[in-house]
Formats: structure tokens, sequence, C-alpha cells
């Protein structure tokens, strides 16, 4: 008994000794957000002084240039300002590299066009719940999937979704005054669909402008479905989301419980995490991108050197599976906060991925690669949560179904 009580007595040291990974705290100075608050008069909420608990990189091999990665089409990065339409800027992204890889068209399309239409179909389901669906900023990938379906899309050019004299996208007058119309219909329920929706539209009219209906392109007139079908060649009914969260029956299609998921979509297919990983590393090693969204709030993303990994004192990289994954996102550490796109990969000398992510936040602007983010396998293990990617990539997953 005394052995045993000795040997559980030095295994918490030897555990403690493995750990090699530190944290430091450091300023939360970002020149780009910087940049974006002085561009639209909103300065006064930059405070740099801040401070956040990140890991400590010194001496760390990582990653130095995208150029080391193997890499597919996808237009330069772009920001999405003072908005929360990252699922918009990312998976546009990723459709545009679906039609170069369809059609080797390079084509740059309206994110705003779908911000637009989604503000629509929000305001729709919150006259319908007399305020009680979410009306938020944020929405999922595979809104676009619904509004391609109905809208259909058009390019940048046509349609920017701001004045021109504005540097950087900005909705937080705009959401304010939308939230106003919505406060008095609740006060006076008069929830009309048509009287609610039409003063929204106003407002999305006055700072975004209105999206046309039919426009010319390359010499050739369209509408939005018609560039969708016949220059695009796009069909949103190719494109499915994976899913990876234990709470839910593995190959199902199953709802994603986050908030953005504001109209309750079912169509998630849920696989395990080995399933989930391999779908990942087979698609970008097959020349398929993927618009990937999860929880980057964590002390592994360190900007200046566009790296997002998970230190050991987070938890070791040999006990990352889906219980771990299943911890943070229960507990409501790992999060639905952000939507970016995977364009590329890497190996390292030690057999793990590191993948090349676009992303339009402010922070990816801040290191050496601006505009993206080289994201190490472990994270994407544990607090990724769901890619969107052309169906011919889950055939046989959705066989099984």
């Amino acid at each position: 008994m005394r052995r045993v009580i000795l040997f559980l007595a030095i295994l918490p040291i030897i555990m403690f000794a493995q750990a090699k990974d530190k944290g430091v705290f450091e300023n939360k100075k970002s020149d780009k957000y910087k940049d974006i608050l002085e561009s639209i008069g909103k300065i006064d909420k930059y405070h740099p002084e801040d401070k956040a608990f990140k890991v400590d990189v010194e001496g760390m091999e990582l990653p130095k240039t995208k150029n080391e990665f193997k890499t597919y089409w996808h237009n330069e990065p772009v920001s999405q300002g003072y908005t929360g339409t990252c699922w918009a800027f990312s998976t546009t992204s990723f459709f545009e590299s679906e039609i170069y890889r369809l059609t080797k068209k390079e084509v740059k399309l309206s994110q705003l066009f779908f911000v637009y239409w989604e503000y629509v179909a929000k305001t729709d389901k919150h006259v319908w719940t007399k305020g009680e669906s979410l009306f938020a900023e944020g929405s999922e990938a595979n809104a676009l999937q619904r509004l391609l379906s109905k809208y259909g899309c058009v390019p940048r050019e046509v349609y920017t979704g701001k004045p021109e004299n504005q540097k950087y996208h900005d909705h937080s007058e705009m959401f304010k005054e939308m939230e106003a119309v919505f406060a008095k219909a609740k006060e006076n329920d008069s929830w009309e669909l048509d009287t609610v929706l039409n003063e929204i539209k106003s407002i999305m009219d006055k700072y975004m402008g209105t999206p046309p209906e039919k426009f010319t392109y390359k010499g050739k007139e369209y509408t939005p479905e018609s560039f969708m079908t016949e220059y695009c060649k796009l069909n949103p009914e190719d494109y499915v989301d994976i899913l990876s969260i234990k709470e839910q029956p593995y190959m199902q299609e199953v709802e994603y419980t986050v908030p953005d998921n504001w109209w309750h979509d079912s169509s998630y297919v849920n696989v395990p995490l080995n399933k989930f990983m391999d779908i990942i590393n087979n698609a970008i090693e097959s020349g398929y991108t993927m618009s990937i969204g999860g929880d980057v709030s964590e002390p592994g993303k360190v900007n200046k050197v566009d790296c997002l990994m998970i230190p050991d004192f987070d938890i070791p990289s040999a006990y990352i599976n889906e219980d771990a994954r299943e911890l943070r996102f229960s507990n409501k550490t790992t999060t639905d906060d952000h939507g970016i796109h995977l364009v590329g990969y890497k190996k390292g000398d030690n057999g793990k991925y590191w993948y090349l992510i676009k992303d339009s936040g402010a922070g990816s602007f801040d290191g050496n690669n601006p505009g993206y983010f080289f994201y190490h396998e472990d994270y994407i293990k544990l607090k990724i949560m769901d890619f969107m990617v052309h169906k011919d990539m889950v055939k046989d997953i959705l066989e099984q179904l």
C-alpha cells in the first residue's frame, strides 16, 4: 500500500513536468481594428491597453508565410469592417473558389447582397414569431445555399453594399434603426409584415443600397438568378454542411443548436470526429476548399505570428478527442463565433497538418500575412465545429443516410 501511495503522490509531478507551453499577457493591439474604428468615427472603442492571455510563441517552430502552403485559387482577403457578417464573407469566398474550380472563371461576388436578403428573411421570421426569433448580424454558412436558391448572386462590382466614400462596412447605426422598428412593433403589438418589412428595407437601402434586379456583366445582361446558373454554374443543392458533435446522433442529419442557426436548420450531417477530420484532409488534398466555422477566441490564437494552436496548458494533443470537444461545446467555452475559408494545407515534420485560412476579421490583418491565419490540426479538431463542402467529397456518407 505504501508503494501505491508513493506512486500516486509523484504522478502529478511527472504530468506537470511534461507541460512545456507557457502563457503570457499581451496588449489587445490591432492596427487593422484601429484603422476601421478611426474610419467610422468610433475610435473611442479602441482600447489597446486591455490584456489578453496568450500562448508564448517564443522559440516555437511555426509556419511563417502562406507560400509554404499548397494553396487553391481564391480571391484576395478583404475586411468585413465593423460588422458581424463573417458568415457571408467566408462562404462567398468559398463559392468564388467553387466557381473557379468548376469553370476556371475568376469572379468576385457581392457578400452584402446575401446580407441584405438574409435580413429580409430574419425580418419575416421575427414578425411571424412576434419578436421571439433571433434578429442579429450573425448567421451560418448554409444560409447562402438558401439565399442562392431564392435570390441568386451578383458580382461585387454591381453591388458593394456600402457608400462609395466609405472605406469599411459599418452596420452599427443601421442595426440600431432596425432594432427600433421592432421595438415599436412590439410596443404597439403591430406585427403587420408588409409594414415592418418595408421599414426594414428602407433602412437597408439607405445604408447599403438597393440590390439590383438586373445588371450587365462582361457585355451581357443578367438577373441575379441567371447570373448564378448561366455564368457561375452554381447549384446550391450540390453542397452539404458537415458537423461533429457528440450530443447529437452520428450519421444522421441534425440541427446545429447555436443561436446563429436562427431558422433551426436540421440538415447538418453529423459524423464522428475521426471522420470529420478525414473528410477535411481528403477534400483539401483533392483540390476542394471549405467554408468552416467555430470558436477562434482562444489563448492559442496569436495574431502577430498568424497562428492558431492548442497549447498543452489547455489540453495536451494526445487528449483531444470527442469528449474534450463536447465538454467545451456543452459548457459554452466553445462557441460558434466566426466563419472562415480553408484554402490550403501543409504537413509538418511530425505528419500533422497546418491549414491555410482566409479570414475577413480585423485580427487576421495584423500579422505578416494580411488576411490569413495558419491553423494547426489540433485546433481544427478541438474548436472548429462544422464545414461546408461539395457533396462529391462525402458521397459515401450521403449514401449511408
